[in-house]
């Protein structure tokens, strides 16, 4: 096999997919909250149920091909990131074979993130796609979604500089003026703020995942500001 085909291990080919209307510029990342990962499989390939992703990543390590990169898989749902409402169409979706907070939530198996890595990285670097566009289903849907959840290991994707690191200098005190300024932050860095509460708790499950609160803080606010001046700084995009 040639290309992207050394990575994936097994073709389960879904008809839930249509045609993209942008290109390709983003990464997101799921769990399936299903087991076994057979009933995942069936309900990401079954008509009825209208959902899909690009690829589905086994405990075991095992990556299923489920939708070509080049189509529109039914992943996000009603989502929205960085200006962008159709994420469907600008994103790659990736599924992990895991149980989800509704059936025992634990952490990420070793053998699943070391073959979601190199898959990450062909992706990353065949579209260019900026770190701060690998997200979280609960990044560019805080309303309903919390996966990948607190326990996803983002410090080992960060470490290949696949996405976006923890920042360590942080600004002392509250850098925002009050908490208005700071929802407008947030929303500048991407969010949806519809709803603040869990717009909050969405960037606490990514970038504090050891205190999930929904409500701004001090350190919320010195990550969200360092991560803002990194982005203007040139350092990140």
């Amino acid at each position: 096999m040639e290309g992207e085909d050394e990575l994936v291990h097994e073709e389960r080919l879904s008809p839930n997919f249509d045609d993209r209307s942008m290109p390709v510029t983003m990464v997101v990342l799921h769990y399936t909250e299903m087991k076994p990962v057979g009933t995942a499989i069936e309900r990401l390939t079954d008509p009825a149920a209208k959902v899909s992703a690009h690829y589905l990543i086994t405990e075991e390590g095992g990556v299923i091909r489920l939708v070509p990169e080049d189509k529109r898989a039914w992943h996000a749902g009603a989502s929205y990131w960085r200006g962008i409402p159709d994420v469907n169409s600008a994103s790659i979706g990736i599924e992990l074979d895991h149980p989800g907070h509704g059936l025992g939530y634990r952490g990420f198996a070793d053998a699943q993130i070391d073959a979601l890595i190199p898959l990450l990285a062909r992706i990353v670097k065949q579209y260019d796609i900026p770190r701060a566009n690998v997200v979280g289903h609960s990044d560019v849907a805080p309303m309903r979604k919390v996966d990948p959840g607190e326990l996803f290991p983002w410090h080992r994707l960060a470490d290949y500089k696949l996405c976006l690191p923890r920042p360590e200098c942080l600004a002392a005190g509250n850098p925002f003026h009050n908490e208005g300024s700071f929802f407008l932050a947030l929303e500048r860095f991407g969010y949806d703020i519809t709803d603040q509460a869990k717009a909050v708790e969405a960037f606490e499950r990514r970038w504090r995942p050891e205190r999930i609160t929904g409500v701004p803080d001090g350190e919320v606010a010195a990550i969200l500001w360092q991560l803002l001046l990194d982005r203007d700084q040139g350092r990140t995009r």
